[in-house]
């Protein structure tokens, strides 16, 4: 029974840990993708934990079912024509293109906050990263039971500090009334951000939860293992959008909108959030290469150290490209293109389920 429950914290963390990341950890994803949608955002939230439960269940049943061991087979397996060739294309160049957007973010935020050079930021990072890469699947659990928790433990103590002292008194009745700051193009459209979201998010997790399955190959301790670590991301969603929905308008002024929350209780809890948000920077640095990693050494049978240095290589000068404006456009086009994979995926399952 230990062993169970150690098992199911470890599938619990590395799920939350591969979809949390930076944009999460700092608020930016939250206020972008629900807060702006006023007090829907919060039913938005509800729908997107229910769907990483759904999505990834499917995906895993599948995975442990036909004996896959990358995304990419599962890709391959579940769309064999066009669609499902793009959608592999378009996902390895996704995850590569965040592997380096992420270690430019790390040099950008020490040479901010602290004013050093990017470079120390971003050799910083890749060596960590590839240290922990090299310990294979051990490597990313392992880390993700270490910053998972402290997440959890920061954000909720964040939230409680933010309850007992702040002036801005939380009401259930005062949350209802605020409205949607974005402009509305299409009907529903807090509903298909929160689609999109989930779309998003469980596609990249295919390239962690695969090869998981190939190793821990047990229904029983995966599937907890994801409600539980749905059900826990589903809460820090909700604390994160509570605060952030109750200074609209002043957190659209932030790229790091958590920041601006904590800034009221001092520079410790800011160091702290900092740490927090580099820490989970590198998590999914870590999960990225990793997924890559594994399909590599599937696809082209090369071995996966050799693989995973090879991405890194790849990805340290792409870090010095700009990729803002065209993450605004690659975040939604790859939502889409995910959300419909989920519905293939779901319809796989169905028809061939044993």
């Amino acid at each position: 029974m230990k062993y169970k429950n150690i098992m199911l914290f470890q599938v619990a963390v590395v799920f939350i840990g591969t979809i949390v990341g930076a944009g999460l950890a700092s608020g930016q994803e939250i206020t972008q993708f629900f807060t702006t949608y006023g007090y829907k955002s919060f039913i938005a939230i509800l729908i997107c934990g229910f769907l990483y439960i759904i999505f990834c269940s499917v995906m895993v049943s599948i995975s442990i079912n036909h004996n896959l061991s990358s995304y990419n087979q599962l890709i391959n397996l579940v769309s064999p024509g066009y669609f499902g060739k793009a959608t592999d294309i378009f996902t390895g160049f996704f995850l590569i293109s965040s592997a380096a957007i992420i270690l430019a973010g790390s040099g950008a935020l020490l040479n901010q906050y602290f004013g050093v050079s990017k470079w120390i930021g971003i050799i910083l990072m890749t060596c960590i990263s590839l240290f922990t890469l090299l310990r294979d699947t051990k490597g990313l659990i392992t880390i993700n039971s270490f910053i998972v928790p402290s997440l959890t433990t920061v954000i909720v103590s964040i939230f409680i500090l933010y309850i007992l002292f702040s002036n801005d008194m939380i009401k259930i009745n005062s949350l209802k009334n605020i409205q949607s700051s974005k402009q509305i193009i299409l009907p529903a459209q807090w509903f298909i951000s929160g689609l999109l979201y989930a779309g998003f998010n469980t596609l990249c997790c295919s390239g962690v939860l695969v090869p998981l399955s190939k190793e821990i190959n047990k229904k029983n301790i995966l599937i907890p293992g994801i409600i539980i670590g749905a059900l826990g991301l589903t809460m820090l969603s909700i604390m994160i959008n509570i605060m952030l929905s109750c200074n609209i308008p002043y957190i659209f002024k932030y790229e790091i909108p958590l920041l601006y929350i904590a800034k009221r209780f001092g520079t410790i809890v800011q160091i702290i959030l900092l740490c927090i948000i580099w820490c989970e920077m590198f998590s999914t640095e870590v999960s990225d290469i990793y997924s890559i990693g594994k399909t590599l050494e599937q696809k082209f049978n090369i071995s996966y150290k050799k693989a995973v240095i090879l991405v890194m290589i790849i990805a340290i000068p792409i870090s010095q490209i700009g990729f803002k404006n065209l993450i605004k456009v690659l975040y939604p086009g790859f939502g889409l293109i995910s959300l419909i994979f989920m519905i293939q995926c779901i319809y796989f399952y169905i028809k061939r389920k044993p």
